[in-house]
């Protein structure tokens, strides 16, 4: 395992890139990912979110490029949402900035004709969504005959989306002779028959901790009565923990209309996103998040797929999720790259059940949390009218029932 940039054998531009950037070492799946890449080895990569997946792919993607002094598409990188195209771009206009390597995001929901008219003019690598770059494909805009590497990013993201057929059409659009590099955060049995159909002798590596959530994220649970207990829970967890930055989690589009504006009427700088949203608010919202202007993100599972996000403190499911790989995957949000991150769920009587058995797949041990109890504060929590807790807030009793108790 290499402990330096500089021991990868890349260009004296890159190193130099990269300490420009603020990388010091290379992260564990950096360091296992970067040498087999530069050898032109296809790889399987399976690590959690906020590992530093990008730039594993990426340098060695960049630094190809330069060796060849190709002008491309050269590279194309296939990710689940919009949001992820623009971050993933965005990492490798960055790496590739001195070694004058062009990137280009394209996705749904911005106009292609724009995008026509950057691919004209020419681009080193193309990152996007599975549908966008086959709609460029069956436009002739987009081809891909001299392209010599393919990413998949966050696959298990595409896959779970039902981008499996989309994907494998891209893919017979390719040389035969490309290098196929595929990340995931979990590796099912789909994938594995991707690999097994698309790639050749791929090194698997992996950097999955023994616990499938990351040690440095402090997770406990909160039992609330019912959903209107959920707002006072959280007003009372942002007046005392004073989280930098959140990202909040609800089940559906109402949810996140419902909870955004009682945040909005508490004075909170919050943002929302949704499928409903058009793509220029998605962004909008996006950019106020990360540039610090709204310290509250609520939104779907859906509209957060692949969101990569740093500084996240805390990250609140306002419901429980669904299943423990969608647990996972929403807790990955905080806690990345060795900082400290909180993940607080909201647990009804009639979910109790669901969630021990997320604690159970996750392997992991999630605590319960008591709000304090005092007259002023029982008097507070069980006032409907009041949402806005400052800090005092109280449980009400537990309809849990004791036979069957999570802790």
């Amino acid at each position: 395992m290499r402990n330096m940039f500089s021991e990868f054998g890349l260009s004296n531009q890159m190193v130099q890139t990269i300490a420009r950037m603020g990388f010091v070492k290379p992260t564990p799946i950096q360091s296992l990912s970067i040498g087999p890449l530069l050898k032109g080895r296809d790889v399987i990569g399976v690590a959690q979110t906020g590992t530093g997946k990008t730039a594993a792919f990426g340098i060695p993607m960049v630094d190809s490029l330069r060796a060849a002094g190709r002008k491309g598409p050269y590279a194309i990188i296939l990710v689940p949402t919009r949001e992820l195209a623009i971050q993933v771009a965005g990492e490798i206009k960055k790496l590739g900035a001195v070694l004058k390597v062009k990137s280009l995001a394209v996705y749904g929901g911005q106009s292609i004709n724009r995008q026509i008219s950057e691919l004209k003019a020419g681009v080193s690598v193309v990152v996007g969504t599975p549908g966008r770059i086959l709609d460029h494909i069956q436009r002739k805009t987009l081809l891909l005959s001299r392209v010599s590497m393919v990413v998949l990013d966050e696959a298990d993201e595409m896959l779970d989306m039902g981008f499996i057929h989309d994907i494998e059409r891209i893919l017979t659009t390719t040389p035969s002779s490309r290098q196929t590099v595929l990340f995931s955060a979990t590796m099912p049995d789909q994938i594995l028959r991707l690999s097994a159909r698309y790639m050749r002798k791929p090194e698997h590596i992996s950097v999955a901790p023994r616990h499938r959530v990351v040690k440095n994220t402090e997770q406990y649970y909160y039992e609330v009565y019912r959903d209107q207990d959920k707002m006072k829970t959280l007003a009372y967890i942002l007046a005392t923990e004073r989280p930098s930055r959140t990202l909040l989690f609800c089940h559906t589009k109402r949810d996140v209309d419902m909870v955004d504006a009682a945040l909005r009427r508490e004075g909170h700088k919050v943002g929302a996103i949704h499928g409903d949203f058009t793509q220029q608010k998605r962004d909008a919202v996006m950019r106020r998040f990360r540039n610090g202007k709204i310290s509250i993100l609520v939104a779907t599972d859906v509209a957060a797929r692949g969101l990569d996000i740093d500084g996240v403190s805390h990250v609140v499911n306002h419901s429980v999720p669904q299943n423990t790989e969608r647990y996972i995957h929403r807790i990955g949000r905080t806690g990345r790259m060795g900082k400290p991150g909180v993940a607080i769920t909201f647990v009804t009587p009639d979910k109790h059940r669901q969630f021990k058995t997320i604690e159970q797949g996750a392997r992991t041990s999630i605590h319960r949390k008591k709000l304090p109890v005092s007259p002023a504060m029982e008097r507070l929590w069980n006032d409907d009218s009041r949402v806005k807790m400052f800090g005092f807030a109280s449980q009400k009793k537990s309809t849990f029932s004791s036979a069957h108790p999570l802790r």
